[in-house]
């Protein structure tokens, strides 16, 4: 009899307990509706971690200029870059998780840096929230035109029997242009020599002038020159052909089955911002991404248009993350 009588005397203990816990939840539920409903009440901030005038650069001003409209609040695109994205990303690790500081960022970022550096932030895993992917770019797998492949299985086979005596042209060590033929390498089983450039365009500039053999590029700044015939196209790196380049295959259906690597852009917050701000600005970058103004001016880029849930984004980053961790390490890359 004592010992119900000592269970009596905790149940309102246990209620109080429990009652101070649902409150509490319904306070955070609360203040973050309010969050919500006075988002945005000031400027945004889009971080974009590269310099002025890239592909980057041009799809986060595309998309804040239309966030900015339907928002209805001034929204600024601030370049930060520095140490391939990774100073403008930890800019955005540091900051105020209340999402009127956006990180658009790119897979070089969010993929590739955390296999090649240590890093102030741990992408995706701790530091950010992502919001919605928007847009990825094939790059394009081209030849100097004295190459005896006119196809990627043809390569493959040129490659096999001159080991080590074809080289490529990368925008630098640790680029994505160096790891994407570094995946092809591995994935194809044969040897290139690679030969590093400080930038795509010299890169480009020299497998013209046929003193290296082959090499990735984007597909816009290489598109001239394949139509002029100074460079031959062999196959675009992505799951399906280019509206810019519909006559060249996919490397995968022209040699390499399973190939693919891409540049993606999408766009994250700092880790615990409210979800109610992760869902309006992907519900409102998903209505962007609709537009067919934004679709023919991505288009005209080569990129296409994707977006994405937060979850899908959390794990397509974290995916690539593997992915590319495992291409870094089986070629032994080291960033500069």
């Amino acid at each position: 009899m004592r010992m119900r009588s000592k269970n009596r005397r905790r149940y309102p203990v246990f209620c109080t307990i429990l009652c101070g816990a649902l409150a509490g939840s319904l306070l955070v539920v609360a203040s973050e509706a309010r969050a919500a409903d006075a988002y945005p009440s000031k400027p945004i901030r889009i971080v974009c971690p590269f310099p002025p005038g890239g592909g980057l650069d041009f799809v986060s001003r595309t998309l804040g200029e239309k966030l900015a409209e339907r928002l209805r609040q001034p929204v600024v695109v601030d370049n930060r870059p520095g140490a391939s994205g990774s100073i403008g990303a930890g800019i955005v690790a540091k900051a105020a998780p209340d999402g009127y500081t956006v990180l658009f960022a790119s897979s070089s970022t969010m993929a590739v840096n955390p296999a090649l550096q240590r890093l102030s932030y741990q992408a995706v895993i701790k530091d950010f929230a992502p919001v919605s992917l928007v847009s990825r770019v094939s790059y394009v797998l081209v030849v100097h035109p004295s190459v005896p492949a006119k196809s990627v299985a043809e390569l493959i086979q040129l490659a096999k029997s001159q080991p080590g005596r074809n080289n490529y042209a990368s925008s630098g060590t640790g680029s994505a242009s160096h790891l994407a033929m570094e995946l092809f390498k591995n994935m194809a089983g044969v040897d290139l020599t690679h030969i590093p450039y400080k930038g795509s365009s010299p890169a480009v500039i020299d497998i013209i002038g046929g003193q290296v053999q082959a090499g990735f590029n984007n597909l816009i700044p290489a598109l001239p020159h394949v139509k002029s015939g100074r460079l031959r196209a062999l196959g675009v790196s992505g799951p399906a052909r280019s509206a810019a380049m519909p006559e060249v295959p996919t490397i995968a259906e022209s040699g390499l089955p399973g190939y693919e690597a891409l540049q993606w852009y999408g766009v994250l917050l700092p880790a615990r911002a409210p979800r109610v701000i992760i869902d309006r600005l992907h519900q409102e970058i998903g209505a962007i991404l609709q537009l067919p103004e934004v679709r023919e001016r991505l288009t005209h880029e080569g990129g296409d248009v994707i977006g994405s849930t937060p979850e899908q984004f959390a794990g397509h980053i974290e995916n690539e993350i593997a992915k590319w961790t495992k291409v870094v390490n089986a070629a032994d890359v080291r960033a500069n």
